[in-house]
């Protein structure tokens, strides 16, 4: 389910011109302890460390939204996906 939703939201940035700019920024989904600081990704893209902080944040809520859209298809009543979202995310944690 994880490995869709980051799937989803490649596509999702990949049909609005920011393939590169996931590429660079899904490491911080992943929680990959050797992620580049936000200063290396601004300096790579040509951004302020401020535009890639907002990207992070921006892209962390979509995933959140994205993976809860996931989760809501596979409960019975979709005011669960809530309750599973929490379950996961503390089973991952």
């Amino acid at each position: 389910m994880l490995e869709q939703t980051l799937g989803d939201l490649r596509d999702e940035h990949t049909r609005s011109g920011k393939g590169e700019l996931f590429d660079h920024l899904k490491v911080f989904l992943t929680g990959d302890e050797d992620a580049p600081t936000y200063a290396e990704i601004a300096r790579h893209l040509g951004m302020s460390e401020d535009a890639v902080k907002m990207a992070v944040s921006r892209l962390r809520k979509r995933f959140r939204e994205t993976l809860r859209a996931q989760i809501a298809h596979t409960v019975a009543n979709p005011a669960d996906a809530d309750d599973e979202l929490r379950h996961l995310l503390a089973a991952l944690a």
